[in-house]
Formats: structure tokens, sequence, C-alpha cells
């Protein structure tokens, strides 16, 4: 096999993909979502946890206060994330059915002092994201509330209660989970996923356009011709993922190790794209080969996630840091796999070119 014959048509393959306003329309696509990262962190992270958009937003939303007269009232006037209106219950109830309020709060006439407990009924909007908003704000509203029942009925205990010392949170664990245990991998291997379904479709048109028999007849082997697509495929990985890394650095989001990063992204990418080869030489038609692409795909990735050290979990724990020896061992298993792959379709592709050339 000829180098030199690989990077032709290599070069080609890429003035063929800059010529497709679909492909450079994907490209840029990705580019634009990465440069407006941090919107997009904020928007998915609503999705992994809506609660978490409490702080985010300084909106105060209009509730309504039904029930007897309570300390709890002027707990609600005075929090700065709400407008209080004394209402009705029936009345406000319909309010929130209309969403021209946004809770409804009905509190008893259960003296703080008295045996009875204290029971508080919240009314929210369900499935919808200013409710989980409105949740988490009025939760800190009823926590105050709550200590001051407990000061006030202390003198019913007839046991010393044990402290326990919680550390305070930093309110960053959704966020670190989220950025770098899914954002981080997901965006990073996702040019992987899309060169792997690329070679498919660079190998079928072949066949549909039967243009096999005019480069057996060029000095460019069958097997240079694959190899070929898979090197301008292969190419796209690391420009592509290094984009994404890049662009989310620039949104102030810290990512450790870059440069091995990309370099697993880059080998895993390749065992993706000679899997994508190997079922394109196979089938040699394009919804038939994307459709076992993407079964195979997917049991791959379920078997590939239930391994303690896998790809996906590698790149998360290098972006922060934390990476150990491991990560040189899931390396060479990779690097192994690659090569085997590899090998094989070396072989597959010669005996397709020998049956094409009618040696």
């Amino acid at each position: 096999m000829k180098t030199r014959h690989v990077a032709i048509i290599a070069k080609k393959e890429f003035q063929g993909l800059f010529s497709e306003k679909t492909i450079l329309l994907a490209v840029l696509l990705q580019v634009f979502i990465a440069l407006f990262s941090s919107f997009l962190m904020v928007g998915l992270t609503s999705m992994y946890d809506p609660s978490s958009l409490s702080r985010y937003s300084h909106f105060r939303y209009d509730v309504a206060y039904a029930g007897k007269e309570s300390p709890l009232l002027g707990y609600l006037e005075n929090s700065p994330d709400f407008r209080v209106d004394r209402i009705d219950l029936s009345t406000a109830v319909e309010l929130l059915k209309e969403r021209r309020i946004s809770a409804v709060v009905y509190a008893p006439g259960t003296p703080p002092g008295a045996e009875d407990p204290v029971t508080i009924t919240l009314y929210t909007l369900t499935n919808d994201l200013q409710g989980a908003v409105v949740d988490v704000k009025m939760k800190d509203v009823f926590v105050k509330y709550e200590q001051d029942l407990r000061t006030i009925r202390a003198g019913r205990l007839d046991v010393t209660p044990v402290p326990v010392q919680i550390p305070p949170s930093a309110g960053s664990g959704d966020f670190f989970e989220f950025v770098y245990g899914l954002l981080v991998p997901l965006l990073v291997f996702l040019p992987g996923i899309i060169s792997a379904a690329l070679i498919i479709d660079l190998i079928t048109e072949e066949y549909q356009h039967e243009t096999l028999e005019t480069l057996v007849s060029t000095p460019v082997t069958f097997a240079e011709m694959v190899w070929g697509k898979v090197l301008a495929c292969e190419i796209l990985v690391p420009f592509q993922a290094g984009a994404w890394l890049f662009l989310l650095m620039a949104n102030g989001i810290a990512i450790e190790n870059p440069v091995l990063i990309l370099l697993h992204v880059t080998l895993a990418s390749l065992l993706l794209i000679l899997i994508g080869a190997l079922v394109a030489l196979h089938y040699r038609e394009r919804t038939a080969a994307q459709f076992v692409f993407s079964t195979a795909l997917v049991v791959i990735l379920l078997f590939v996630l239930a391994l303690p050290y896998n790809p996906l979990n590698l790149v998360a724990r290098l972006s922060v840091g934390m990476a150990g020896v491991e990560q040189w061992i899931v390396l060479c298993a990779v690097g192994l796999t690659v090569l085997a792959l590899g090998y094989s379709m070396q072989k597959y592709a010669d005996r397709i070119g020998l049956l094409q050339s009618g040696v």
C-alpha cells in the first residue's frame, strides 16, 4: 500500500466534503453551539435538574396567600422573590389554573405554640419549569418558618438532640456533574460518531455511482481507496473535538489535559470509523449499512459504558485532572483493537479489490 495514493484519495474526499453544503452546515452548526456553550449548559442543565434554574432566576413571582394569619405571611412578604396577595383559596386556585399567578399557599389557623402540627399546603403548576423554580424558592421560606417553629416548640423535647455538623454546600454539584460527567464527553465524542457514519456514505456511494471500475483501472488499489476515505474522516475528528474544547475553555469552563483527551478521542473514533468501513464494505448499500452500524453502535456503547474505565469515563477524569495510570491501559487496549480492525479491513479490502479486478 502506497502512502501517496492514500493521501491523494484523502485530499479528493476533503475537496468533496468541503463542496457538500450539508456537511459544512453541520460543522458550522456545531461551532455555533460551542460558541454559546454557556447558554447551552444552562439550557441542558434545566432538563437535567430543573431546580438548578433557581440560582439564575431573579424574577419576582406573584403568589397568593390563603388561610389564617400566620408568621409565614411575613416571611413571604419580606422575600425578594415573591409578590404576595391575600385571596380566598378557591379564587386563588382558579387564578393558578389560568397561570395568572405562580403558586398558592394555604396556611391553617394553628398557632405556632399549639400542640397540633402546622400543615402548610402549597399549590403549584406541575411539569413546569417555572413551577420547579418556585418550589425551590418557596422551600427557602418554609425552612425559615420551620426553624422558628422548632425554636418555639423546643421546650417539649424530653431528650437532648444530637447536633449533626453538615459542611455547607458550594452549590455547584449539579454544574460539575453535568459539565464534566456528561457535556464534555458527549461533545468530544460526537465528531467520532459523525465521522463513523460518514465513512459509510463515502464507501457505499462508490457502489451506488458505479465508480469502482474507474478506480480499479488507476494505479490506486481498492484498499488504498478505502484507507484514503478512512484518513479523511479521521482527520476531521481532532479538529472538531479540539474546536469544542477550545470554545468550552473560551466560555470559562476549565479543562485539564486537552492533548490527552484528543488522543483518546482520536483513537476511539478511529475504532468506530473502521467498524463503519467494515460494515459498508460488507453490505455495500447505504440504508442497510447505516441501520446495521447504528444497531451495532448501541450495543457497543452499552458494553463500553458497563466497564469501569471506559473512554467516556476517562475523558471526564482527564478533564478534571484525576486520571491515573489506567488511562494508558485503556489507550493500549483501544490501540490493539484498532490494529486488529485495521488488519481485518485491509484483508477484506484486498479481497474485494481482487474480485473487482477480475483476478
